[in-house]
């Protein structure tokens, strides 16, 4: 059986990492949380104090420290999916918090931040038999990808999706923050110079605001099959 990249892009907080994730261990694919990569750089930023006090990011002190921010994922047999390491901790837990998802647009849109991440997804994803899912996936790191997916959904649903997320976890959660973190982001991922998040032409959209997680996983397995010709 021929295997196939598989690009998912869209909106913050639309379910693409969930999709992705059970899409790659349905078909045995590796997959690679993009939008993991970029929150740990943030988180890194946050740590060693690389943002201005109003939000904007000391680039010159970043770009000196790229080289010592090594990202890398190993699977959690408990949970049934990779986890996210920076510099060998398991960050899972600190990159999902609301004071990541705040900072990292910011340091998504930093030029040389794009590059390194591009690179290295462009090489975890060379032999193919991988689902990516991020913002330009489709229309930066695999223009060629066999199987293109945009998702979106309301801001509102989006919103509450990451709220009733946090609040499982444990971690604290406020729906009008998130709701205006959601609507902040969607601007800035659209309006960055550099890979700004759009829809590829041969990319097929995916409005998932009314389905069920059930109905996503049935709606994807059928494009799957269908790009590589099952």
């Amino acid at each position: 059986m021929k295997k196939i990249t598989i690009a998912i892009d869209g909106h913050s907080s639309c379910g693409k990492s969930t999709m992705a994730k059970d899409l790659a261990r349905e078909v045995g694919y590796v997959y690679v949380d993009t939008g993991a990569m970029y929150r740990s750089v943030t988180l890194y930023a946050l740590r060693h104090d690389l943002f201005h006090e109003d939000g904007s990011v000391k680039t010159n002190e970043l770009e000196k420290e790229m080289a010592n921010i090594h990202i890398s994922f190993k699977f959690n047999a408990e949970a049934g999916r990779p986890d996210t390491y920076l510099n060998g901790e398991c960050v899972e837990k600190e990159i999902r918090s609301l004071e990541v998802s705040n900072h990292v647009s910011p340091i998504a849109a930093v030029p040389f931040v794009r590059t390194a991440m591009v690179a290295q997804q462009q090489q975890m994803g060379k032999d193919k038999g991988v689902v990516m899912d991020g913002r330009d996936i489709g229309t930066t790191v695999f223009p060629d990808a066999e199987l293109k997916v945009f998702v979106t959904a309301s801001a509102e649903v989006r919103a509450q999706r990451r709220y009733d997320e946090l609040k499982a976890k444990g971690m604290p959660a406020d729906f009008d923050d998130i709701l205006k973190n959601v609507q902040e982001r969607d601007y800035i991922d659209s309006h960055r110079e550099v890979s700004p998040l759009k829809q590829a032409p041969d990319a097929i959209l995916l409005d998932n605001s009314e389905m069920t997680i059930a109905e996503q996983k049935e709606w994807l397995m059928q494009r799957f099959n269908e790009a590589a010709g099952l």
